[in-house]
């Protein structure tokens, strides 16, 4: 499996109906998976440690879906590994008070990952291009707008070395609704449940538009997005940690060169 499988092309129409959401590859269940899962989070780990210690990067992963996609379980499952000092987890809801007082990227920027951190928000600065649009709260004009805007932000970040890395977690309508009745019937997964969800499903192909969009116009060559099958939540974990890696190898990351100090005390030690 190689991550730019699931990598879109900047400019490029995407019609999410004609993407399966429950692609395995070649691969058939959680067992034949698990050999490269481990790998790939014992990789990850070793790169996270290289950008702690060269703190001249930061990787910043955005994290989108439908309802019930699995945005809180890939942050757990497949990136849990991380080391909690040096990943940041953010949880994109409705604006408070204050946010709504500023422009509609400030709340991204200021919880944007420092120098030597990774950070992954869940949901992000595009649901104001999203759900604002799916429910005419802006124009369209102010849409492409800040369509715009994502765009320019993107490239700040990025000129400011934070590699960002955008996946979108592809689940069918059917699969979201077999979620919800079991959040129904599960007394343990009961609290997860939201009326409002139901009233979002409603407005499923709607927000499928507004993605296909955010697609064509926000997945760059620096920051492309990335559509992954989600049904099968092992083969979620998998393609999203293959990213992961690639994206982080992709960053030339180093360790820091050794001070000729820690040599001389390294000398004294072994006399």
């Amino acid at each position: 499996m190689q991550g730019s499988q699931f990598r879109l092309e900047h400019g490029k129409k995407v019609r999410l109906a004609n993407m399966d959401p429950n692609e395995t590859g070649s691969l058939h269940d959680r067992e034949e998976a698990e050999p490269n899962i481990e790998r790939l989070k014992e990789r990850l780990e070793g790169l996270q440690n290289m950008l702690y210690a060269e703190k001249k990067q930061s990787v910043l992963f955005v994290i989108q879906g439908m309802d019930c996609s699995g945005k809180d379980g890939v942050v757990k499952r497949a990136l849990g590994g991380l080391h909690p000092q040096g990943f940041q987890v953010h949880s994109f809801r409705t604006p408070t008070e204050e946010e709504e007082a500023h422009d509609f990227l400030w709340r991204a920027h200021r919880i944007v990952p420092a120098k030597g951190m990774i950070g992954a928000f869940i949901r992000s600065y595009y649901e104001d291009v999203l759900i604002t649009r799916t429910h005419k709260w802006i124009s369209e004009a102010e849409v492409k707008k800040r369509l715009k805007h994502i765009n320019r932000f993107e490239k700040l970040l990025e000129s400011s070395g934070v590699k960002i890395v955008k996946i979108f977690l592809h689940i069918s309508k059917d699969f979201q609704l077999a979620k919800l009745r079991n959040r129904l019937t599960d007394e343990t997964k009961r609290w997860k449940f939201d009326k409002n969800d139901l009233v979002e499903r409603e407005s499923w192909s709607a927000y499928e538009e507004a993605y296909e969009d955010v697609f064509k116009q926000c997945s760059t060559e620096s920051a492309p997005w990335y559509v992954v099958p989600a049904n099968h939540r092992w083969y979620r974990d998998l393609a999203v940690l293959q990213i992961a890696v690639e994206a982080l190898e992709s960053m030339r990351l180093a360790y820091p060169v050794s001070d000729p100090e820690l040599d001389q005390l390294l000398e004294q030690l072994q006399e």
